[in-house]
């Protein structure tokens, strides 16, 4: 059993969804969490009480990541208000469903800078509380789709984002490394959330995930997904370092 008492986690868009399970996930193991949202306050809320049932602290903090001064802030309200950071989960994303065609520069700075350029303001601000000279590693884990290597109806502008922040990612985990800090990714399949009900025949999407998984009748829950988070947040990935896990029931594989 994963035990992650004492530690803290920050997960940036845990007011719902994937985010939300992980940081009940990481909750249920022991962690105090700092749940990031931007316009869905009361849901925050709403997990935070969750965490807090469950015994841990929790804090909610309003920060678009987009933005170097709202994580300043956040990570200065994290180092004020829990004196440390063993896990940073960045599950915050945008980009709307569109075709490439009909791609703005708006759009494309919009989704840029929230799903990449997020990254590299949130390492900046929290490698010094990551790192450590101990035994113990910092863990950063990014949450990344299917985009990032199919190409997906009105997916174009969300999928190459996600590339590129795999990339980043890659490159962030050869930075801090030797710092103490594990940076990894997880690759989600298709998984039920408000935001891919919205997804341009998602209907016919989930009808025929069953077609494409080698799990029978059990399809990928977010939960699945905050399974592979915690593994990746817990020592037990101590020298899994600069990868991608991706979490699909095979869909990626399979023909």
């Amino acid at each position: 059993m994963i035990d992650l008492q004492g530690k803290v986690a920050l997960i940036t868009g845990s007011s719902r969804g994937i985010g939300k399970a992980c940081a009940l996930r990481l909750a249920e193991a022991g962690a105090d969490v700092v749940i990031n949202y931007v316009t869905s306050g009361k849901e925050a809320e709403q997990v935070a009480e969750q965490i807090t049932a469950l015994g841990r602290r929790a804090a909610c903090v309003r920060a678009d990541v987009s933005q170097e001064e709202d994580v300043e802030e956040m990570l200065g309200f994290v180092r004020d208000s829990f004196g440390r950071l063993d896990i940073l989960v960045h599950n915050a994303a945008t980009g709307g469903f569109r075709p490439l065609e009909s791609t703005t520069t708006r759009h494309f700075d919009a989704a840029m800078h929230t799903n990449v350029l997020s990254l590299v303001h949130l390492l900046k601000q929290s490698a010094s509380l990551l790192e450590s000279e101990e035994a113990v590693r910092g863990k950063v884990v990014v949450l990344s789709s299917h985009g990032t290597h199919m190409a997906l109806p009105m997916y174009g502008l969300i999928g190459g984002s996600k590339a590129a922040l795999v990339a980043l990612a890659r490159h962030w985990a050869l930075e801090l490394g030797d710092r103490g800090v594990n940076v990894n990714v997880v690759e989600a399949g298709l998984v039920e959330t408000d935001s891919t009900k919205r997804l341009p025949g998602a209907d016919q999407m989930f009808a025929g995930r069953e077609l494409k998984t080698m799990t029978g009748s059990r399809m990928l829950e977010a939960s699945d997904v905050a399974d592979a988070v915690l593994f990746l947040s817990s020592p037990l990935s101590d020298l899994v370092q600069g990868q991608t896990l991706i979490v699909d029931g095979g869909a990626a594989i399979h023909v």
